[in-house]
């Protein structure tokens, strides 16, 4: 269903839970096998499972890093990053494929996350594998529980070097709201938990939204005309992507805390029934956005109208980050490489083995054309 109006009515609507053990039966009932592909989603304990005041209590613990002072404070090093990804990818020679995905959509995010929350260079690969894997919805039993052993391993180890060695960074930060104010603040299981969260929603969702965006614009030459001229502006470029290609296709779970009736749709969702919000279908939704809301188009009135980042009080945090991460990088590659094409044709582009995460699985380009002699 693409009904993006219905979406927000459920994501807003205090009767529907996040938090499986209070409101999903079968989860609660010990029904749910631990080798599920989604298992991971909804047994975490943090504010992405967490309900009512629960959530409230832990959104409170993370929201001070998300302020737009402190967001706008990241510009410069978001801007040095940057300069230092399009200064290696400017040592390839003309005319010679790069996976853009891989040498820019992905380490951009990835370095901002792991500079805030002080993931140390060994790690990096390590926690990226299991992220991966934690995106990859038809993984097989062996690698579902080989990757939550994995990324608990990973994350107590993090946690046992910053309690002996704090820093300047997100992970010392909620250390210390463990430690200091006890369980009553965050619990050793929250604390693993949202390190978890933060660090796996912190970088995917950018990496997808930046990548997206250069597929549109690259398959879109009169829209990135009309953001080069000044017609169109990079937040337009972005906005109507989130629309057009949501980076979080669909995200699950959310349960009924109660029957809800939806008499416009004469449906009926039951206590306890779960629901997943399909967040790249509603940005489709052809009553909202058009009879032409499956085209790309940076003049569109709704382009900012879409839910790419949820609704209500689970909105993600991240979003300004995000947003800011993907302008940032985007303006100053196309400037550094103004000829840059599709390497593949655009039909050739594979998707992410994921109905989680949206977008495509390599992104090979040209950055300049090969010298005609």
């Amino acid at each position: 269903m693409t009904d993006s109006k219905l979406l927000r009515t459920l994501l807003a609507d205090p009767r529907v839970s996040k938090d499986p053990r209070q409101h999903w039966p079968a989860f609660a009932a010990g029904e749910i096998p631990q080798d599920w592909p989604l298992y991971t989603w909804v047994a975490v304990t943090n504010m992405f499972t967490a309900y009512g005041p629960e959530h409230r209590r832990l959104r409170r613990l993370i929201s001070p890093a998300f302020t737009p002072r402190r967001i706008q404070a990241l510009r410069p090093r978001v801007e040095q990053i940057t300069t230092g990804l399009l200064d290696s990818l400017s040592a390839v020679p003309p005319g010679q494929t790069v996976d853009l995905r891989e040498a820019f959509a992905y380490q951009l995010p990835m370095q901002v996350i792991a500079e805030l929350f002080g993931l140390p260079e060994s790690s990096r690969d390590d926690i990226r594998r299991v992220v991966d894997s934690v995106f990859h919805t038809s993984a097989d039993p062996e690698e579902i529980l080989a990757t939550q052993r994995d990324a608990y391993t990973l994350l107590t180890g993090l946690i046992a070097a910053k309690r002996e060695k704090p820093g300047d960074d997100m992970t010392s930060d909620l250390i210390a709201a463990r430690d200091e104010d006890g369980d009553s603040r965050l619990s050793e299981a929250e604390l693993v938990d949202t390190l978890f969260l933060m660090i796996a929603a912190g970088h995917e969702t950018t990496v997808n939204l930046i990548a997206n965006t250069l597929v549109a614009l690259l398959t879109h030459p009169d829209q990135l005309e009309a953001v080069r001229t000044g017609r169109a502006s990079w937040t337009d470029a972005i906005e109507e992507t989130l629309r057009w290609q949501a980076p979080v296709a669909s995200l699950p779970l959310r349960y009924a805390v109660e029957d809800i009736v939806l008499q416009e749709h004469g449906i009926t969702i039951g206590k306890g029934e779960p629901i997943l919000a399909g967040y790249a279908a509603a940005g489709r939704d052809t009553i909202q956005h058009g009879e032409n809301a499956a085209a790309f188009d940076l003049t569109r009135a709704t382009r900012a109208e879409h839910l790419a980042f949820g609704y209500g009080v689970h909105y993600c945090l991240g979003a300004s980050l995000a947003q800011l991460e993907a302008g940032t990088g985007l303006d100053a590659l196309f400037d550094r490489f103004p000829d840059l094409t599709l390497a593949i044709r655009p039909e050739d582009l594979q998707p992410l083995d994921s109905f989680i995460a949206n977008g495509p699985r390599t992104l090979p380009v040209i950055l300049r054309p090969a010298h005609v002699g």
